[in-house]
């Protein structure tokens, strides 16, 4: 029985039988009457969902067993696991579209359970009506401006994006009252704005709570608790001592622990198969008849983990890049506007992407971000200024939308392309991206969402680009995807761009940040995502986001006039102080390692006076840093670059 309900169910015997009676009987199964909801609300505690021992699987896969949770008003749960676990299934298992294949589902008796999948359906007709039914009109078009669909009011549902969709059927329950909302990746084709907002408004929701996401800043402000699915088993992970207050820091430290705990067992467990494989070879000739099914079953015991099928080590990025000469790719004077805009989307925009650049682009929905990535890549062609590429780039291009994957293809077709059977490369490839066994042989539309993004990451980097062009790669990837890619990025030889609604992706992964406002300007932020979140509040963007760029924008917004060009190139200034501040960071870091260490060698003269030298040769490094930085950020300044 669940923690949370045998404690509800004590606390009920302290105030009477009959309360007992009331509470025991506040759960039901779906569409089954039940009596005594007045007893939660004596003890300001509602449970509104209880699942026990659930199961559930897909063709040729089982994706978890014996899986119980309870959910209850205040409760803040967060469920991670690797793409194809099973978390949207136990999803739609918890609020009643899909039937487990064993286990038993309970909801509070007229329990209000806000769901948002990960493909909403919306009525057909506005956007307005839709957002609003049976809701006062101002909050729906207050939490439409919030999620940035405020200048599509009137547009028609049926003509939406699917990233539209979503924000449209997330307004809509953003602006009602629930008992629980159940939410399946909330924060994906939202911009950072949105985010925030979502952040904020979940942080002061009162009901129960519980939503897939593999956003790590939402999980660590949002959660309290986390539900981790991995190898078909579930676990609930709830903070203690230093971790009180995040579900997400309890869900990595249980997850370390479990994980040290298991390699331990393993190798005891493998220490025994050996002796027992070595104890059947060496058996006297009067044993030779034991049965080659035991001496198989031993090795079996060597080959495979003690707790079953099981993903194997990381995940394996490291595919190797062509080499990039001198030259990357130089943006100059670039415009560009989607026909029948008002206003370019890119206007004037200088830009030089060099070797080791590693640059982050964020603004809000519609400004432009993908449109830029574009231009980079020659999807679309400049309507004023030139792009040029080296003579040895090699551009790998990891969008929103994913490649033209067949449907009807399996995985192992699409990775081995025409060469008709799989190499022994090709095989340990797909492995080392989760794919083996039989989700080598799966059709691709059998496959999750995150599945499919991850077999776009391995299509991408299978072609050994040297600049590689992110466009929101966080969207569906699990958290280890996540962290194996941010990995591999720290010393990945190439130049990076990612467009991203992720602040923990960007915070490790880029070195600067570039901004579009939508009104065609492309500028530096000094201070990261952070420093561009808090222009955005002192400005009171949030409450008018701009308008949207595709080509079915009518902006009416003039072309801002360029600013005064410095001596040397936007990008070449941003690079340069980029450098500066990394340096200037690094004799700080020294500067404050040799002080610490100049006062723990009190007694050593000769350790003092070499620590001493170091010290002061320090110091002048950081003054030298800081004088190096002034003068750019001076000269940024003169020229007219923003570094607020």
């Amino acid at each position: 029985m669940p923690v949370g309900l045998c404690r509800t169910r004590l606390s009920c015997c302290l105030l009477g039988g009959f309360l007992f009676f009331s509470l025991a009987t506040t759960l039901e199964k779906p569409h089954e009457p039940i009596v005594g909801v007045g007893c939660t609300h004596i003890l300001d505690v509602v449970i509104v969902i209880d699942a026990q021992r659930l199961a559930a699987s897909r063709p040729n896969r089982p994706l978890f067993r014996d899986l119980s949770i309870t959910v209850s008003t205040g409760d803040r749960i967060g469920v991670v696991g690797l793409n194809g676990c099973g978390k949207s299934t136990l999803l739609r298992i918890l609020t009643g579209d899909l039937a487990p294949d064993a286990g038993d589902v309970r909801t509070g008796r007229n329990a209000r359970i806000g769901v948002l999948s990960q493909h909403p359906v919306l009525p057909v007709g506005s956007v307005r009506d839709a957002a609003s039914a049976g809701v006062d009109t101002w909050r729906a078009e207050a939490a439409l401006f919030r999620l940035g669909m405020g200048n599509m009011l009137d547009a028609r549902t049926d003509q939406l994006s699917g990233g539209q969709t979503k924000r449209v059927a997330l307004a809509s329950l953003l602006c009602r009252e629930w008992d629980a909302l159940v939410l399946d990746e909330p924060t994906n084709h939202l911009d950072l704005d949105a985010i925030t907002y979502l952040e904020d408004t979940l942080a002061g929701f009162t009901g129960g709570l519980l939503l897939v996401t593999h956003d790590r800043h939402v999980l660590d402000r949002v959660t309290t608790k986390v539900l981790e699915i991995d190898r078909g088993r579930a676990y609930l992970h709830e903070p203690r001592g230093e971790n009180a207050g995040s579900g997400y820091a309890a869900y990595l430290a249980a997850r370390i622990e479990r994980e040290e705990q298991a390699a331990t067992a393993e190798q005891v467990r493998r220490n025994a198969a050996r002796r027992e494989l070595a104890w059947l070879r060496r058996g006297a000739p009067a044993r030779s008849t034991k049965p080659k099914a035991r001496v198989d079953a031993a090795k079996s015991l060597i080959a495979q983990r003690a707790d079953g099928p099981a993903r194997q080590g990381d995940i394996g990025l490291d595919l190797g890049t062509t080499r990039l000469g001198s030259k990357g790719v130089e943006l100059t004077d670039v415009s560009f506007a989607w026909p029948g805009a008002a206003r370019p989307t890119v206007a004037s925009c200088s830009l030089n992407l060099e070797p080791g650049d590693r640059i982050g682009i964020v603004g809000a929905n519609g400004a432009g971000k993908s449109t830029l990535l574009d231009l980079v890549a020659g999807r679309l062609e400049p309507a004023a200024g030139t792009v040029t590429r080296g003579s040895t780039v090699k551009i790998g291009y990891y969008d929103q939308l994913g490649r033209n994957l067949d449907a009807s293809q399996r995985v192992r077709e699409a990775v081995i392309g025409d060469k008709g059977d799989p190499s022994i490369e090709d095989l340990n490839l797909m492995r080392s991206f989760w794919f083996d066994g039989d989700a080598q042989f799966a059709p691709i539309g059998t496959l999750s969402g995150g599945e499919r993004r991850r077999l776009q990451l391995l299509l991408t980097l299978v072609e050994q680009p040297n600049v590689l062009l992110l466009d929101e790669p966080t969207n569906d990837l699990d958290l280890d995807t996540l962290r194996a890619l941010e990995d591999h990025l720290e010393t990945w030889p190439g130049i990076v761009v990612v467009v991203s609604h992720d602040r923990t992706f960007l915070d490790v992964t880029v070195d600067e940040i570039l901004a579009l406002d939508g009104d065609g300007s492309v500028r530096q932020v000094r201070g990261g995502v952070g420093g561009w979140l808090r222009e955005r509040a002192a400005a009171g963007a949030t409450s008018s986001p701009p308008q949207q760029t595709s080509p079915q924008s009518h902006a009416t917004k003039s072309t801002p006039k360029p600013t005064t060009k410095p001596k040397v190139s936007p990008s070449t200034l941003r690079r340069q102080l980029g450098e500066a501040e990394r340096t200037m960071n690094k004799a700080i870091a020294d500067q404050q390692r040799l002080t610490g260490a100049l006062a723990a060698a009190a007694s050593d003269h000769q350790l003092l006076a070499t620590l001493s030298e170091e010290l002061g040769r320090a110091t002048e490094a950081l003054a030298a840093a800081e004088t190096t930085w002034l003068e750019l950020a001076a000269e940024a300044e003169a020229a007219g670059l923003t570094f607020n």
